[in-house]
């Protein structure tokens, strides 16, 4: 097939598009070029710990005694975000200018009201899904917190929190033993006891990492007694729904007094899945893929097909009929806008 040519006037609109572009990067260049005072010192390291926009603030030798620097950020530089590992020059006003991106380990990314994947956090090490037995944390939820994960291959964790309700849920702890089963690191735990605050301690002590959760589950609570010294707000539970309210509001990196980073922002506390590819949803569902290759037909939906290697799996135990039925249900709603918390 022959490629489609453009129109004139098509073409006109792509190159004025390109040159207003390219006008504003300049004129950005030329602000930042205005602000500075002097020369610009010797390139350095740092590390972003919040973003505000056209500015982030970044702690000049990624400790947490570091000094914080409002920095501006060339225009040639893709966005950037929290964790992210930059070298930067300082002015003479106090602020400085970021030069470069460091190449990252891993992105986290969420989808933008047009669709648009954007990053949200770099260089994440874990995601800790937290569930709780009140609000009752329902599997097909944490079944699509797994494949958002995967999308971005960042190690998730399941960490169920307040664990002296489990009697109200106690089916919640055959759940996490059959994800266990299937390979997935578990945590049973309660951040206000002393013991379950240390082992909540110890998963996150080396590297960055992120809490994700169903509204009301206790993440919050969480970072409040990792970080004792920030005082973050924590949502109320409604009366109503029985739910929780999102309280982050501006993205930050905490360095956690006994090891680690947390990094904490709407935009990682809550998930959408309709950017998500088939493929994606296999990587949530490994024991469901794997099983998927021996259908009688390669187009098999999985529901009524003969020869259909999955429903067999589940009359012969080999995989969790409520898995099954969490992957058919995402796999159908794919499509859909978005699933906020």
């Amino acid at each position: 097939m022959s490629k489609r040519r453009l129109s004139r006037q098509q073409q006109h609109r792509i190159d004025k598009v390109q040159q207003e572009r390219l006008a504003r990067a300049q004129k950005k260049d030329a602000i930042i070029d205005e602000q500075i005072n002097g020369e610009l010192g010797a390139p350095e390291q740092g590390l972003i710990i919040a973003h505000y926009g056209a500015t982030l603030d970044l702690q000049r030798d990624s400790t947490a005694g570091g000094d914080i620097i409002r920095c501006n950020v060339r225009s040639n530089l893709p966005a950037m975000v929290t964790g992210d590992q930059v070298v930067w020059q300082p002015d003479n006003n106090g602020g400085g200018v970021i030069n470069a991106l460091v190449e990252r380990r891993s992105i986290l990314t969420r989808p933008d009201v047009r669709g648009k994947l954007r990053p949200v956090a770099a260089n994440v090490d874990r995601i800790i899904i937290v569930i709780a037995p009140s609000p009752r944390t329902p599997v097909n939820l944490i079944d699509r917190y797994l494949v958002a994960t995967a999308h971005d291959d960042i190690h998730p964790i399941i960490l169920l929190n307040k664990s002296d309700l489990l009697s109200k849920a106690p089916e919640m702890q055959q759940e996490l033993d059959e994800y266990k089963a299937l390979g997935y690191e578990t945590h049973i735990a309660s951040a206000t006891e002393v013991d379950g605050l240390q082992q909540i301690q110890q998963l996150v002590a080396e590297g960055n990492s992120v809490f994700v959760g169903q509204s009301g589950v206790g993440k919050s609570s969480i970072i409040n007694q990792l970080l004792p010294e920030e005082d973050l707000k924590v949502g109320d539970i409604s009366q109503a729904t029985g739910k929780g309210k999102h309280t982050t509001t501006t993205a930050k990196l905490y360095h956690i007094p006994s090891g680690g980073q947390l990094i904490d922002s709407p935009g990682i506390r809550e998930f959408g899945l309709w950017h998500t590819s088939l493929n994606d949803l296999h990587k949530g569902f490994p024991e469901i893929s794997e099983q998927s290759h021996y259908c009688k037909f390669n187009d098999c939906s999985h529901t009524h097909e003969p020869g259909c290697a999955l429903k067999k799996a589940v009359e012969d135990g080999v995989i969790l009929a409520r898995r099954l039925e969490s992957f058919l249900s995402i796999r159908d709603s794919l499509d859909e806008v978005d699933m906020r918390l």
